[in-house]
């Protein structure tokens, strides 16, 4: 199965593994599943830690390398087909990044790993 991380839940997974659910830990360490984190919220971190609202212990750049190597997650690009859909995507969610994070999921077939309640609201399965 392919699941997609949240941004929240990609943090907590280098950081504060105790805010995962046993569920997630599970999956990440099954070793039975793909893994990927979007380019969204790469960008999203990137802007975060500008305004000083995100702070992280290495440069965004190697945390992804470094999860790319030790945790098997495959970054996701942003492609076209997943802009276009954002257009018959629903205004449920506000937030941009989360919403091309929903199109990606249902574009590309995963499930998002997030704690977030508002996803609950789009045809894409919660991972928590």
């Amino acid at each position: 199965m392919k699941y997609l991380f949240d941004t929240h839940a990609f943090l907590w997974l280098n950081d504060e593994s105790e805010r995962l659910t046993q569920t997630v830990k599970e999956l990440c360490s099954s070793g039975e599943h793909e893994f990927y984190l979007s380019m969204a919220s790469a960008w999203e971190m990137q802007i975060k830690h500008q305004l000083g609202k995100l702070s992280l212990a290495m440069p965004i750049a190697e945390l992804v390398i470094k999860n790319t190597q030790e945790n098997n997650i495959q970054l996701l690009p942003i492609d076209l087909s997943h802009i276009n859909y954002l257009e018959q995507l629903p205004s449920h969610h506000k937030d941009p990044f989360d919403r091309i994070i929903i199109a990606q999921a249902i574009i590309e077939g995963m499930s998002i790993i997030s704690i977030d309640h508002a996803f609950v609201d789009y045809p894409v399965n919660i991972v928590w």
